[in-house]
C-alpha cells in the first residue's frame, strides 16, 4: 500500500504541471503512446494487435508497449506513474468500496478519487459498453476506465479423449470430482497442473472453492461483511473447507508444481501430460497456440458443494481495465487510442486474440465461450471481485484464505493455514 499511497500523492503534483501534450497542429494523434499492461502471453497477443492496427491509421504516433508480469506490475505502475511516463494503463480494483471497509480502497480507486485518472464519463467510445459493467466500475458516480472483456476463472479445463478414454464424464459434485481425480490416478495420469512460482496463479483453486462452497453474490457479499464484523471466522468449517478443497487440488498436481512456472501449464495440458488444470478463460487461446494440432478440451464450473446447483455457474470479473493518468504526456493519442480500440471490428480482434468474454453487446463469440454460455449465462463475481483486504491484517490474512501457506507451497495443513490467517486477521483490531 506505501508504495500505492506514494503514487497517489505524486498524481496530484504531476497533474498540476502536465499538458494535454501529443496531438498535431490539426487535431491528429502523434508522437509517442506509453502504454503499460499486466502481461499474459494471450492478452499480450490481442493488444499488438491492436497496436499494429492502430499505427495504420494513425503513422505518426509511436506505441511504446510495455507488459509487465502480474506480481511485478504493482511496483512498476507506480514508479511510472511517480515519473510521469505513463499515458495509458491497466488499473484494477475499480468499484466502490463498502462501508465496512472504508479505509481499504483499492489504490487505483484511491487514485481516481484523487483526481489522478482522467475522467471517461462523457466520452462516446463509453456508451459502446455493456452498462451494467459500467455500473459495477464506476467510482464516485463517474468513469474512469475501459472494460477490456470479462474473464470466468472458476472453472476446470479438461481433457475430453484422456476423459473420454477413461470411462469419464464431466463431475458436478465434490463426490464426483474426487472419484475423477482417484480414477486417474489409477491409471497413471497425473490429475491437474498447476504453475505455483508466481503466487497467485495456485490461488485459482482457492477462488474456486469459495464459488462452490459460497454460490450466490449475497452468500459471499455476506461472508466479506460477518469477516470484516467479526461475526464469522476464517476457523470456521465451511472456510476451512475452502482450504481443504484448495490443497486437494496443489496435491495431486505434477511434480514440482510449486515451482513451475504458470506460462508452462497450457503447453503441459495441450501435451496430455495432466488431464486438467484450474485456470481463467484468458488462456484459452494459449492452449490452442501450444500445439501444431488442435485437441479436444472443454471447461466446466469447480464442483467443490455437494449440491450440483451450487456448482452451476463460472464465477469472473471485468478484466484489464485501461485507464489514461491525468499526468498522461500524450492525453490525446491515449483518448484515440481507447475510441480505436472501442470500434467493433478492433475490439473482436482483441477478443480473438485475448479470450476474453466480450464487455460489449451483440459481439459474436467464440465456439469456446459459446459452449461454456449455460454456466456464464448469469454473472457471478468471484471472490477477489468481492472481498477487501484490510491493510492492518497480516500477511496470512491477504485473500483471506491463506493458500500461499498449505503444502507443497507452504508446510501449514489446512486447519494450521486457517489458524495463522484467523489469528493475522484478529491482529488488524
Amino acid at each position: 500500500m506505501v508504495a500505492g499511497i506514494a503514487a497517489v500523492a505524486a498524481i496530484g503534483a504531476l497533474a498540476a504541471c502536465s499538458s494535454a501534450g501529443g496531438g498535431s497542429s490539426d487535431g491528429k494523434p502523434s508522437g509517442k503512446l506509453q502504454l503499460l499492461v499486466s502481461s499474459s502471453d494471450a492478452t499480450d497477443a490481442g493488444f499488438r494487435a491492436v497496436n499494429d492496427e492502430f499505427v495504420k491509421k494513425y503513422p505518426d504516433v509511436d506505441v511504446v508497449f510495455s507488459t509487465v508480469s502480474n506480481d511485478n506490475y504493482p511496483a512498476t505502475k507506480s514508479s511510472r506513474l511517480t515519473a510521469g511516463n505513463l499515458d495509458l494503463f491497466v488499473v484494477k480494483g475499480m468499484t466502490e468500496t463498502p462501508s465496512y471497509a472504508k479505509d481499504s480502497a483499492t489504490d487505483d480507486a484511491r487514485l481516481a478519487s484523487a483526481g489522478g485518472l482522467v475522467d471517461l464519463t462523457d466520452e462516446g467510445f463509453l456508451k459502446k459498453y455493456t452498462s451494467t459493467l459500467l455500473k459495477s466500475q464506476a467510482i464516485d458516480g463517474k468513469q474512469y476506465s475501459v472494460p477490456t472483456g470479462v474473464s470466468y476463472y472458476t472453472g476446470v479445463f479438461y481433457n475430453k479423449k484422456i476423459f473420454a478414454d477413461n470411462g469419464l464424464e464431466v463431475p458436478t459434485t465434490w463426490s464426483q470430482f474426487t472419484a475423477t481425480v482417484d480414477a486417474l490416478k489409477a491409471k497413471g495420469i497425473t490429475p491437474f497442473g498447476l504453475g505455483g512460482k508466481d503466487s497467485w496463479p495456485a490461488g485459482l483453486p482457492m477462488l474456486a472453492s469459495v464459488a462452490a462452497n459460497y454460490p450466490t453474490v449475497a452468500d459471499k457479499q455476506k461472508l466479506a461483511e460477518e469477516l470484516w464484523t467479526n461475526k464469522a471466522k476464517l476457523t470456521d468449517p465451511t472456510e476451512v473447507k475452502v482450504l481443504q478443497q484448495t490443497e486437494y487440488v496443489l496435491q495431486n498436481s505434477q511434480p514440482g508444481a510449486a515451482g513451475a512456472d504458470y506460462t508452462s501449464i497450457p503447453a503441459g495440458f495441450a501435451a496430455g501430460d495432466f488431464a486438467m488444470t484450474v485456470d481463467g478463460t484468458w488462456d484459452q487461446p494459449t492452449i490452442d497456440a501450444a500445439v501444431a494440432k488442435k485437441f479436444d478440451y472443454g471447461y466446466f464450473p469447480f464442483p467443490g458443494s455437494e449440491t450440483a446447483a451450487d456448482n452451476a455457474f463460472l464465477n469472473g470479473k471485468t478484466e484489464l481495465q485501461l485507464a489514461v493518468p491525468t499526468s498522461a504526456k500524450n492525453k490525446t493519442a491515449a483518448l484515440a487510442w481507447l475510441d480505436f480500440f472501442s470500434q467493433k471490428d478492433t475490439y473482436q480482434l482483441f477478443l480473438e486474440k485475448s479470450g476474453f468474454s466480450s464487455a460489449q453487446p451483440d459481439i459474436e463469440t467464440s465456439p469456446f465461450l459459446q459452449s461454456i454460455s449455460a454456466y456464464t449465462s448469469t454473472y457471478q463475481p468471484a471472490w477477489d471481485q468481492i472481498w477487501f483486504a484490510n491493510n492492518k491484517a497480516g500477511q496470512d490474512a491477504v485473500f483471506p484464505f491463506n493458500y500461499p501457506a498449505l503444502a507443497p507451497l507452504g508446510s501449514d495443513t489446512p486447519e494450521q493455514a486457517a489458524a495463522a490467517a484467523q489469528k493475522a486477521w484478529t491482529a488488524a483490531g
